[in-house]
């Protein structure tokens, strides 16, 4: 017996006062509300309801019911409606992750803006390279930048695509030679992304033209920022994805190495841990960033 179903039609018989007229605003039949409260007097011991032919009316043990019962579903009632209210304003502790890379390219500069517009949110910024259990973490939502999500009990939604390409430092191409196909990235010196999935395979495009080449890096690092100052520096060849080297790019600290070929593109995701939609402060925040990431 579900109780609260069986309060809410043992109210509405008691204020339309009949088993018909409570039957018929519930889109039930009447012989189920009277099966139902027969149940309920059966379960609890007792009589709730006087009826004969003509009229109804409530026993003392009915009238405590009713009064009982329309507290109860008041008070159920106030809950979620202050929950759905809450669930559209953008307030609270909001709890994000994202790699460190993109934590700060990405995400810092638009910080000061989106902090100004929502005075009532608290925010919680943790950047980790590493892929992070949410749950534990008790993460909101998680940005993460893969060619493609594994199957999980998360929920994935796509919010943008990067580039991945090949970038090395004009002095470096000065003194090793700038590479002219792709097989002559094995003679150079390579600096790999340690959690990088292409670690040491490439598998480049261009125009549809697949070159697989394999790559052994001089060294590894664990974070793209710290990979693209050692390509600028002039220390080697790498792949970055394009938020991380555009402005590097722009000033000319970096240049592209075979332009015509580059990476697969990874895909931005934003994860939760929630089928049920994402809340104003999730929605609030993917707005911002989706802005960032418009061109």
């Amino acid at each position: 017996m579900d109780k609260l179903s069986v309060m809410q039609a043992f109210r509405r018989i008691v204020e339309r006062g009949s088993f018909a007229r409570a039957a018929e605003d519930l889109g039930v039949s009447p012989a189920l509300l009277s099966r139902e409260v027969k149940l309920l007097e059966e379960s609890l011991g007792c009589s709730l309801l006087t009826r004969t032919t003509r009229s109804m009316a409530l026993t003392d043990a009915g009238r405590l019911y009713y009064d009982e019962a329309s507290g109860i579903l008041n008070a159920v009632s106030g809950v979620e409606n202050r929950i759905r209210e809450g669930a559209g304003a953008v307030q609270g502790h909001l709890r994000v992750n994202a790699s460190s890379s993109f934590g700060q390219t990405v995400i810092a500069p638009f910080l000061p803006e989106f902090l100004a517009a929502y005075p009532d949110l608290q925010l919680t910024l943790s950047l980790d390279d590493r892929v992070v259990d949410m749950v534990e973490g008790g993460f909101d939502v998680s940005i993460r930048i893969r060619s493609a999500m594994p199957d999980s009990a998360l929920v994935a939604r796509k919010i943008g695509t990067t580039r991945q390409r090949i970038f090395a430092a004009p002095s470096y191409l000065e003194k090793a030679g700038v590479p002219q196909s792709p097989a002559d990235i094995a003679a150079h010196r390579v600096v790999g992304f340690l959690l990088a999935d292409h670690l040491t395979n490439w598998d480049l495009r261009n125009d549809g033209v697949h070159h697989r080449i394999e790559v052994s890096p001089a060294v590894r690092v664990g974070n793209s920022l710290v990979l693209r100052d050692l390509l600028a520096s002039g220390y080697g060849i790498g792949t970055l994805p394009d938020f991380v080297s555009r402005d590097a790019e722009s000033s000319g600290a970096l240049v592209r190495v075979l332009p015509d070929w580059e990476l697969p593109a990874p895909e931005i995701f934003a994860i939760t841990t929630s089928r049920l939609g994402m809340d104003a402060r999730v929605t609030a925040f993917l707005d911002y960033l989706r802005r960032a990431l418009t061109p």
